[in-house]
């Protein structure tokens, strides 16, 4: 497979270049995507070794991190926004390019169905239910190598003061968390992303992420690099917030300690 990875390589930074334009905009979101792109694709080869994953299964786990976002340059290019609620669903747009390139048919079959469940289920709420274990391992597999660099890009603008500078595509700067988001954070639930409206909101989201992280290995890292600290930090504490951060608290060690 080492081969056919070369080409996909190839394929992916030519690809990502043919989006890049004169409007400082568009390329400002395009360069962000290329770099997620690489930290995310490093991130499944490193929890898959983790995992102690078969070498044929970390370049399988490379494939899907290379190939996860790749609908999110046209979506950009069209829409100037990474919003999948104000334009595509952008893991299908992702399939929509996957399955044009006949690269792939040099994959096995069943590692080509495993890539498709992995790459379409990696930004839902929650995986689609199915009996085959191994779509269900990569599918959260991506998931925790995505999430686990989403963090490093939003991790500039989690503090109030700096919500003027960001980019145009990272939309709410009100600080305020609204009554729907701070009932789900009480109770442990999944927020449902799609109705962002403030960034106290989108901060609240990042957070009740921790509860949709598969692997220990992928928590260390998150708890490593302060991500957690560094939004409960810049929340307006009150008596629910403060609920909900412990119950946050009591998840992570139990993930820690299993």
């Amino acid at each position: 497979m080492q081969e056919l990875l070369k080409r996909m390589h190839e394929w992916m930074s030519a690809y990502m270049k043919s989006f890049y334009t004169d409007d400082e905009e568009v390329q400002n979101g395009i360069l962000i995507k290329e770099k997620h792109t690489g930290y995310v694709t490093a991130n499944c080869i490193a929890l898959a070794k983790n995992l102690n994953l078969s070498q044929h299964d970390v370049e399988l786990a490379e494939i899907i991190g290379l190939f996860h976002d790749v609908g999110r340059f046209y979506q950009y290019k069209i829409y100037k926004t990474f919003n999948d609620a104000q334009s595509e669903d952008h893991a299908e747009l992702a399939l929509k390019v996957i399955d044009q390139l006949e690269f792939f048919n040099e994959l096995d079959r069943n590692d080509y169905d495993v890539m498709r469940f992995a790459i379409q289920n990696h930004n839902k709420r929650t995986v689609a239910p199915t009996d085959d274990k191994r779509k269900i391992l990569f599918a959260k597999l991506i998931r925790d190598a995505d999430k686990l660099d989403i963090y490093r890009v939003l991790e500039p603008y989690f503090a109030q003061e700096n919500a003027d500078k960001m980019p145009n595509f990272i939309t709410g700067r009100d600080p305020n968390i609204s009554p729907d988001f701070i009932k789900n954070f009480v109770e442990g639930e999944q927020a449902d992303y799609r109705k962002i409206r403030t960034n106290g909101d989108r901060k609240i989201v990042r957070l009740m992420w921790i509860y949709d992280i598969n692997f220990k290995w992928t928590m260390e890292k998150i708890l490593e690099r302060g991500y957690i600290e560094k939004i409960v930090e810049n929340l307006p504490i009150d008596e629910n917030i403060a609920k909900g951060v412990q119950l946050l608290r009591k998840h992570v060690e139990k993930i820690l300690n299993a």
